[in-house]
């Protein structure tokens, strides 16, 4: 199995060669979670993996809580399956906060000025309350809490780690609302052992075939816990060895269904990328000429599974300006499906796109 190969079978086992999913949840679990750092880009890596799919329908899906945004997975923010949050949370946070430790002295956020701030977050939103992180911070404010600087992303992180709160819709660029998690429905309660075998079922069915180090980068889990959690499922998992690598996948004979070329336009921090703490397979021998396309917190345009530039847009009015970016000639054929996956993205949208 060589690089061109493990990228094609990422490209099934990540739902972007051919769906089997119809609800923007369903993908989240799949994954465990997709890394929602970048707001809209994370419904549009969502979006792209759903059979029909437009930016409303996730959208829909927070406002019902069926999926909400949180630090999880390497403390950066995911989107993640409301009947996942609580398990997830009990595995990953202490290892967030134990990492914080020394951003908190920094900071003056004693253990108390954080339990005291969880209190105010807590009461604010009672009885369904849903307010956004200015009103969040002018309430902290007025409890005699300072919010200034940083303190106010580790206040409001710390209570979303401790199961207080988490964010559903966004609005405005960095205004997220926010919402008690005692609104979600409970859910079962995973024992650490069950919820580091949960986690790493999700990781190698949703990103194989993929490395031990991977799941340990994706997850952000201790290297001792990620090898629990791999040990718990290999059994029902495989495993291939390629240049004294050894990937795991949920099976080594997975259908490729897709049509060559595939083009997608994937998303900045997308789980194609962000997924692998090595991203050869996915870079061929295009990386060296453009710097910029190994960096995740790009969009990039993959061919085939080898990415081969980078995209941006704007909004002008009511239409999308895009601007794309290769470092490769296309092909006709390869032009005609990059122009497929420019309109896939407009009606995703619901607005008309125009290339720059």
């Amino acid at each position: 199995m060589g690089c061109s190969n493990i990228a094609i079978r990422r490209l099934c086992s990540q739902q972007l060669a051919s769906s089997i999913f119809k609800r923007p949840e369903e993908v989240v679990a799949w994954f465990g979670g997709v890394q929602a750092q970048d707001y809209s880009g994370a419904k549009w890596a969502v979006g792209q993996r759903l059979k029909k799919c437009i930016d409303a329908d996730i959208e829909r899906a927070l406002i019902e809580k069926k999926i909400v945004r949180t630090w999880a997975m390497r403390g950066t923010f995911h989107f993640v399956a409301a009947s996942d949050i609580r398990w997830m949370l009990a595995l990953l946070a202490p290892r967030i906060i134990e990492r914080n430790a020394r951003r908190y002295r920094e900071l003056k956020l004693e253990e108390e000025t954080l339990m005291e701030s969880n209190e105010v977050l807590k009461n604010a939103l009672q009885d369904g309350s849903h307010l956004n992180r200015r009103e969040l911070l002018a309430i902290l404010q007025k409890n005699g809490i300072s919010t200034e600087g940083q303190r106010a992303h580790y206040i409001l992180q710390r209570a979303s780690l401790d199961g207080l709160i988490c964010q559903e819709v966004m609005h405005t660029n960095n205004n997220p609302i926010y919402m008690s998690m005692e609104e979600l429905p409970e859910t079962k309660i995973l024992t650490h052992h069950e919820a580091l075998a949960e986690l790493a079922k999700r990781y190698f069915t949703g990103h194989g075939p993929a490395t031990i180090h991977d799941f340990t980068w994706w997850s952000g889990l201790l290297s001792n816990d990620a090898k629990e959690g791999l040990e718990a499922v290999k059994s029902s998992l495989v495993s291939e060895t390629i240049d004294n690598k050894t990937y795991w996948s949920s099976t080594s004979k997975q259908a490729v269904q897709y049509s060559s070329p595939a083009v997608h336009l994937l998303s900045s921090y997308d789980e194609y990328l962000v997924g692998y703490k090595d991203r050869s397979a996915m870079l061929g021998k295009v990386h060296s000429r453009k710097k910029s396309i190994e960096n995740i917190m790009y969009p990039t345009i993959a061919v085939d599974g080898q990415i081969v530039g980078t995209w941006k847009r704007k909004f002008k009015g009511n239409e999308v300006i895009m601007d794309l970016k290769p470092v490769t000639t296309f092909n006709p054929a390869e032009n005609e499906a990059l122009d497929a996956a420019v309109h896939s993205f407009s009606e995703f949208l619901k607005m008309p796109v125009h290339i720059s």
